[in-house]
This record gives C-alpha cells, structure tokens and sequence, in this order.
C-alpha cells in the first residue's frame, strides 16, 4: 500500500503539467471507441435491408445511406484515434524526458555519502533501463487500455440493448478468462519488480568489469567473471522468463475465449433465429461485437503486463528522485567571494559511520599563499580532511572557516569556485584539448590557456596533435598518465582560483616524470593558498608546513628540516621512502 501511494504521489507531483493531455487524449479514446461501437448496429441494418430485398426488391439507396453514415463514423474514429496516439507519444516522451532530467539534476544534488552505499551501475540503470521501459510502456500501452476498457464497457451496453440473452452468453463465456487474467496479473508483478532490479545488477556489473578489464585481465579474473555474469544474468533472465510466461499466458487464454465465444453466440443465435425470436442481422451484429469485446480483452492483458514493467520501472526513478538531498546549504545564507585563502580547522571531528571516528579533533591554521602538505600512512585522513573542507560531508564537531566563515554559512558551490583542483585520476572529457583546459569556463582567451600551457610545460606536446588545441581527445589520442596530470594542470592554472588542493598528484607515475610534473605544480601554488597531499615525501620538501596525521591525529608539525632534525615519525618515514629507493 505504502508502495501504491508513493507511485501515485510521485505520478501527481511530476505529471500535473501533462494532466490536461493527457484528460484529451482519454477523451479522444473514449469517443473513438464509440464510434467503433455503433458500427455493428448500422451493419445490422444493411443485413436485414439485404435479407428482406431477397424475397422483393433491394433498396439500395437506404443501404448506400447507411455506407456513408458508416464510412463518416469510422473515418472520425480514425481520426480521434490518431489524435489520442499523438497526445500520448507527447506525454510519454516529454514527460520521460523531465524525470531524465530530474535525475540528471538530482545525481549533482546527492550528498557524496549516497554514492558510498549505491552502485554506481543501478543510478544509471534508473537513467536509461527504467525510464526508457516507462516511457514506451506509456506510449503503447496507457492509450490502449483506455480505448479497450471503453470497448468492453460499451460493447456489453450495446449487446444488453440489441438482445440481452446472446449478450449474456457472451460475457459469461468472456467473463472467465477476466477472472483467471486478475489473478495472473496480480502473480506477476513481483516478477516484474525482480525483472528491473535484476537488470539493474546486470547493467552494474557490466559497467564494473569493463571499467576495470585490464585488472580483470591482469589478474587472470576472466573465467570469475564470467562465472559472476553468468549467476547474475541467469537470475534476470529467470525473472524475465517468469513475467513473461505469465503474461504470455493471457495472450493464447483471451484467444481461447474469444473463439468460445464465437461459438457460444453462434449456436444460441441460430436457435433463436430458427424460433423467429431475432433476425439474421441480429446475429451479424453480434459475431462483430464478440470481436469487438474480445479484441480489447486480449489488449488489455498486454497493456496491463507492459504497464506492469513500466510500474517497477517508475518506482525505482521516484525512489532516486526522491532520496534525501545534500542539507549543507540549507543553513547557508551568503557566499564565498573573492577569498584570501586563510583556512582554519578548528576542533574538527569527522567519522563516515557514527561509530567509528576518522577524524579526531583536528587543528590547523593555514595562512594566505601558505603552502601546506598533510602525510601519513594510508587511512589516516588526509583525503578526509580534503572531503570536509569542499563540503562534502558535514562535520560531527567543531568547524572549519575559510577567511573567518563558517562553511556551513555559505553555500557549497560558492566554496568550490574558490578552489582549484588536481587530483590522482586525471579525468579528461571527450572534447577538444582548448575545451579542456577551458572546462566549464569557456569565456577564458585563447592566449592565456596557451601561456598555461607552456608554463607547464604540455604546449610542445599539444602542438604535436594531429589538429594541436583544436584535438578531440577521444579514443583515437593516446596520453600517457603523465601527460594527461600536465593537462589538469595546466587547466587548473588557467582557472587560477585563490586556493588549490593537489591530491596525490604524483603517485601514478615515474620519477623523470614526476620531476616535470613537480615544476609544474610549484608554478601552479605560486601566490596561491596550496594544500598537498602526498605519499611521496621528497615532492613536499619545499612545503611552508608540513603536518603529519595518524590514525586521524596530528602528530607533528613543522617544516621538512624541523620535523627531520626531531627524528620523529616523519623522518622515520622519509628514510625509509629513500632507502627504498636507493636499495
């Protein structure tokens, strides 16, 4: 029930503007249908016409009449049907295009955390699998239902009305295929509902093991994954076979009762038509309407078993569109302008899970164009610290401010505008080499990517693509992991925001390599308020500060010569980095 009431809750607040098609399209469906009712009363009129002018003379101009009248009834049924076809196409494909976008919108409005505890596969399965199965259930199935409904409902009026004992005949034969299609239909939508999940791991997992082929590869993982794909698509194809089969099962059970029908009315017809108590139009009139009232029967079986699909469908959308949004700019009332960079941890306290304390009560003053490196050992919370300064988790205790504000006191967006960013996995767009560069701030001259460029040292190289700034970086380009964290860099210098934070940004590659990428980065942090994370030491040498973290606790802090003439932690860790490398 409650699961009813959030689809139809869902289906009011994102549908309302479509309503009105939508009550057109309905009653375009329902006129359309009448006019396919009267025609076996206007053809039963031709018959008796025909069959009385046996025994005398034809009227033939009454019978051309009555032609006319229903050539006019189904050519307007025509025409309504198309209309009611081209509103629902509208509905279903404009208002599948809204929910694309609300999820398209919501996937930027989710905190990070969401994405901790969802596969990344099921979020785009909602995207494309779900809402590609409601909006063409809705287009070919909704305006069907409708029209057949109507059908059946004015079929038996007009049956009741033309004779009520061959009218009886005809639904009680049909009335026990309904019966058995509710129960059938009622079975199945847990399959239906296993049928979109099951589809969902499928489309996650495959997104998963291409994403990671060469580990897949390097691992000799194939024959495991293989296995895994396997048990995951056989249990989609189970539940596909189980809605399907079930459905299937209406398909030949309306046929069933259609021809049953036929016969019914066939044999009680010709008796009442050998006791004079109707004519043999009667009984044409009636073959059509059994036609016509089986026909939607069968229809609406298929419409309900795709509606079904759709129904699923559209629930998993409603549950992603509706899960808990990012609430750290609902206390924000103003926005990060124009920063200094001054930075200032104060008693901060941080853990993913209640239970379990990451961080732990961290302080830390960073002051305008200050350079300051955060090392440790892995899961200390350097990336951590990183996390909560741009906002995305919220703090258990404490605060962090940047130039005197609390960020919690200014929005999220605001904050990142001030901030440059490079991180460990270079990630570039498919698009030309200028438009990365430029990303997301296309106003940007030309000139001055290019003097970013050569600042880094990447211009050489991109001049030797095939078209220079102007290369799409598709599959085609081949960059090396080192010549992709030039171009992140040089995109973040182009920016040339107050303050940058530089991720491991060095720990992908080799150590000629780093040495052209450590240039790179101390012409990126000149002037700038910098925060460095990194594994390796010798790339913070230079730092203004360094602070060591353990077990989310800072254990020292000072220089690289302060904290190397301490002989602490630090140096420990250093001397064992170059005897490693140096052995």
């Amino acid at each position: 029930m409650k699961t009813q009431t959030h689809l139809v809750s869902g289906i009011k607040k994102y549908g309302r503007p479509y309503i009105p098609q939508l009550i057109i399209a309905v009653f375009l469906a329902v006129f359309g249908s009448i006019t396919t009712i009267v025609g076996p009363g206007q053809l039963s009129k031709i018959t008796n016409l025909v069959s009385n002018g046996l025994r005398g003379s034809i009227d033939v101009g009454h019978v051309m009449r009555i032609v006319i009248i229903l050539a006019i009834i189904y050519g307007v049924g025509a025409l309504m049907s198309y209309g009611q076809g081209f509103l629902m196409a509208n509905v279903s494909q404009y208002f599948t295009r809204d929910l694309r976008t609300k999820v398209s919108e919501k996937i930027n409005r989710l905190p990070i955390s969401y994405y901790d505890k969802h596969d990344e596969g099921d979020t785009l399965s909602r995207v494309t699998n779900d809402l590609d199965t409601f909006g063409q259930a809705l287009n070919q199935s909704l305006g069907t239902l409708i029209s057949s409904i109507v059908l059946i409902a004015g079929t038996i009026i007009m049956m009741s009305f033309t004779n009520w004992i061959l009218s009886i005949t005809a639904v009680v034969s049909a009335f026990i295929g309904i019966l058995l299609t509710v129960v059938l239909l009622t079975h199945s939508q847990k399959y239906f509902n296993q049928q979109q999940n099951n589809l969902a791991s499928v489309s996650g997992y495959v997104e998963e093991v291409y994403s990671g082929h060469q580990v897949v590869k390097t691992y000799n993982g194939t024959a495991n994954a293989k296995k895994e794909f396997s048990e995951r698509n056989q249990k989609l194809a189970t539940s596909v076979w189980k809605s399907q089969f079930i459905s299937g099962i209406m398909q030949p059970l309306m046929t069933f009762i259609g021809n049953f029908s036929y016969v019914a009315v066939s044999v009680i017809g010709a008796l009442l038509v050998l006791n004079n108590t109707i004519t043999i139009g009667v009984v044409v009139a009636f073959m059509v309407y059994v036609r016509i009232f089986t026909q939607p029967l069968s229809q609406i079986t298929q419409a309900f078993s795709s509606l079904q699909s759709a129904r699923a469908a559209l629930l998993r959308v409603f549950e992603f569109i509706e899960e808990p949004e990012d609430s750290a700019d609902q206390k924000a009332d103003s926005e990060l302008k124009d920063a200094k960079g001054q930075i200032d941890f104060e008693h901060v306290s941080f853990g993913y899970n209640h239970d379990q304390t990451i961080i732990k009560d961290f302080n830390a003053n960073i002051k305008p164009g200050e350079k300051v490196a955060i090392v440790g050992p892995t899961g200390s919370g350097k990336t951590t610290l990183i996390s909560l300064l741009m906002g995305f988790y919220q703090i258990d205790e404490g605060s962090i401010k940047i130039d005197g504000q609390d960020i919690n006191t200014v929005t999220k967006q605001s904050i990142r505008d001030q901030f440059d960013m490079v991180l460990q996995d270079a990630w570039l767009f498919e698009d030309t080499v200028m438009n990365n560069l430029k990303y997301n701030h296309p106003e940007i001259d030309n000139d001055k990517v290019i003097e970013a460029a050569k600042a880094v040292g990447i211009d050489h190289f991109i001049r030797t693509l095939p078209n220079g700034y102007d290369t799409v970086l598709d599959d085609s380009v081949t960059l090396s992991v080192g010549q992709k964290q030039l171009m992140t860099i040089a995109r973040a210098l182009v920016r040339n925001r107050p303050m940058l934070i530089l991720d491991e940004a060095t720990s992908s590659v080799d150590t000629r390599t780093e040495e052209q990428l450590q240039k790179a980065m101390d012409v990126l942090t000149t002037g700038r308020t910098s925060l460095v994370i990194a594994h390796r030491l010798s790339t913070i040498k230079n730092a203004d500060k360094i602070i060591v973290l353990k077990d989310g606790k800072i254990l020292e802090t000072g220089n690289h010569q302060q904290l190397m003439n301490e002989n602490g932690f630090y140096a420990n860790l250093y001397n064992s980095q170059f005897e490693s490398l140096t052995s």
